[in-house]
């Protein structure tokens, strides 16, 4: 009695999380926000077991959650694309050096002599274990960030979200759309070109591979760009009304400033030195960018059809990973040390109780969000018996089978007997 191999019983299934369909479908921002709230909270430490937690809380809510649809698959990429930045960090770390003094040397490169220009930049040197260590948790925060906007990737829909922003966003939103969209179509492309390879006997891996599986995803790539044009071309695309000239400069200042203003209050919100500043100028930076968006909606001439709902189940998604963000925020201003263990000396990082259960709290979705639709399991039909081979007698064998038995060989059977004609019936 379990549901999308889930292990909840069908009826808690129903209390918590219904089927999801077309009415009760979660909001893609609500994705997004419960998303970027996670990233924020791996901004703010580079404890790995701490990200490592993060990164296992995004899994699992995009296990339990995500569709059938091509963009879901994208998390995987950008699990891959994380482990890519951890080893170019550490690369970069062995090679360039690191800004990290340390005792105990792990190797010793041959060092390129550079111009005095070049003071506080060298190639090669000593490379100490403690560098390294800095290194990799740097690497390990960034990768967290990657992952779990990959998350936010696989669980919203791009389409969805560009119909829910509003109007005065629209042709910026389809850019961005288009770009979101070109990584989940770019990996369906390789896979079906992989698994079509795979079937004709020929190579799928190496550089062999890899140049022959090129060239037909960027043609294909080219294909969706001019079918993507002529689709916007006839549905009249960058069509806007007749405002005043003075709505359109409130509009274009009003909007550039509160999107100015949510940048610099992020990035404070990133930073430990900005936390002062960040939450004040992001929020007047929001309602400025609202004010302006509210004025550019007049521009539009776009209508909604059936606009996805912000409910109660999109509050409670969104509402987790504001408070994952906020709560390691509070965490990192009372201890400090917890999230970014120390690397001289060399300690082992712990894993602080109340920030472990700050970022469970973002494990909300897995459980409260609508349940994707999946195709059930169809059960293997029963085997049917193998046929009789039909093999042909040999002349003694036939004989034998078409002898008459010594009960009935008083009964004579003509060789050929006559077979009754039915007579023609009259025209």
């Amino acid at each position: 009695m379990t549901d999308h191999g889930s292990g909840t019983p069908r009826l808690l299934r129903r209390r918590l999380a219904p089927e999801a369909h077309r009415s009760n479908a979660l909001h893609p921002g609500a994705w997004w926000i419960w998303a970027l709230g996670l990233g924020t909270a791996a901004s703010r430490t580079t404890n790995p077991l701490l990200i490592g937690l993060l990164i296992g809380v995004a899994g699992y809510v995009v296990a339990a959650r995500r569709t059938n649809a091509p963009w879901a698959k994208s998390y995987g990429a950008f699990v891959k694309l994380g482990l890519v930045v951890i080893g170019i960090r550490l690369v970069f770390a062995i090679v360039l050096g690191s800004p990290i003094p340390g005792t105990h040397t792990v190797m010793t490169l041959p060092e390129v002599p550079l111009p005095d220009w070049a003071k506080g930049v060298r190639i090669g040197g000593r490379v100490t274990a403690e560098g390294l260590l800095f290194a990799l948790y740097d690497g390990i925060r960034l990768a967290g960030l990657l992952i779990c906007v990959g998350a936010a990737n696989a669980l919203a829909s791009p389409a969805r979200l560009l119909k829910s922003l509003p109007g005065a966003l629209y042709e910026a939103g389809v850019a961005v759309v288009v770009a979101m969209t070109f990584a989940p179509n770019l990996i369906t492309d390789v896979q079906r070109l992989r698994a079509a390879r795979r079937l004709r006997g020929r190579p799928d891996h190496g550089m062999r591979g890899l140049l022959q599986v090129g060239l037909p995803v960027l043609e294909g790539a080219l294909e969706r760009s001019v079918a993507l044009a002529a689709a916007m071309d006839a549905r009249g695309f960058g069509r806007t009304a007749a405002v005043p000239v003075g709505v359109r400069r409130a509009t274009a200042v009003l909007t550039l400033g509160g999107l100015m203003g949510v940048c610099v209050g992020t990035y404070g919100l990133l930073t430990a030195q900005g936390a002062s500043y960040g939450l004040p100028v992001l929020a007047a930076g929001l309602l400025a960018a609202l004010a302006g968006l509210r004025l550019g909606g007049r521009r539009s001439l776009r209508t909604r059809y059936r606009p996805d709902p912000w409910g109660v189940r999109a509050w409670l998604v969104a509402g987790s990973g504001v408070a994952v963000a906020g709560l390691m925020i509070w965490a990192a201003s009372y201890d400090l040390a917890a999230l970014h263990p120390g690397v001289v000396p060399l300690v082992a990082p712990e894993l602080p109780l109340w920030p472990a259960l700050a970022v469970l709290v973002g494990l909300l979705p897995a459980f409260v969000a609508p349940v994707p639709a999946r195709p059930e399991r169809q059960e293997p039909a029963p085997e049917e018996p193998a046929p009789v081979p039909l093999t042909k007698p040999s002349p003694a064998a036939w004989r034998t089978a078409v002898a008459p038995s010594p009960a009935d060989a008083s009964v004579r059977v003509p060789s050929e007997s006559p077979v009754p004609v039915p007579p023609e019936e009259p025209s």
